[in-house]
């Protein structure tokens, strides 16, 4: 008896670090692992009216790009819709289908608007709620320096990467005519479909 004791004290210490060790584990967030060790992942956009190539800044964004970096990879971004086009303001796109049926969303992420980087020209950043940090799935191109979305005295909107090909595209997707879609009560949707086809995480350079 006197020499189990020493044993199950043992290994009864063990199990109770190896639980306080998992207890303090970090848990892990969508995306982190895919290309972590890239500050800078590209993603191609097909679309409709050409193609985008995006890179994404995870230095200063890392909990928005990760996010972005989940959909893109399950191709939840394929076969969605730009559905909210301001002429020579914002390009929207990523949470509905070609029959503006609302895609899956996963949860709400921290808003990283206080990150340095400026919703300038042909920069990507988070669609939003009013709520500083509903953003989920949707983003949205800068068509021009949009000042009024940077972060002031209050929350802005998180930028999180740029068009490094293909902003001819979206100067074109940013004029094109909208209307007003009564089926699901967007105003600006865009009179013909304009669709990404494919989001693709190019490889590493």
């Amino acid at each position: 008896m006197k020499a189990v004791l020493p044993s199950l004290i043992f290994i009864l210490s063990l199990s109770l670090f190896s639980g306080l060790a998992n207890a303090n584990k970090k848990p892990s967030m969508p995306g982190e692992n895919i290309q972590k060790d890239n500050f800078y992942p590209r993603v191609k956009f097909e679309t409709t009216m050409g193609n985008i190539v995006i890179e994404l800044e995870r230095r200063r964004a890392p909990i928005t790009v990760n996010n972005f970096l989940s959909y893109v990879v399950r191709g939840e971004y394929d076969n969605t819709v730009f559905h909210r086009i301001v002429p020579n303001y914002i390009v929207q796109g990523g949470g509905y289908d070609a029959d503006y049926k609302e895609r899956k969303s996963k949860r709400t992420i921290y808003n990283e608007s206080g990150n340095g980087l400026k919703n300038d020209a042909y920069t990507i950043s988070m669609a939003r709620k009013g709520d500083p940090h509903s953003a989920i799935r949707q983003f949205f191109f800068n068509a021009k320096d949009n000042d009024n979305l940077n972060p002031g005295r209050d929350w802005g909107y998180t930028v999180f990467g740029s068009v490094i090909e293909g902003t001819e595209v979206i100067d074109a997707m940013s004029m094109v005519e909208t209307e007003y879609k009564a089926v699901v009560g967007f105003r600006d949707a865009p009179v013909e479909n304009i669709m990404l086809k494919k989001a693709s995480l190019l490889p590493e350079a």
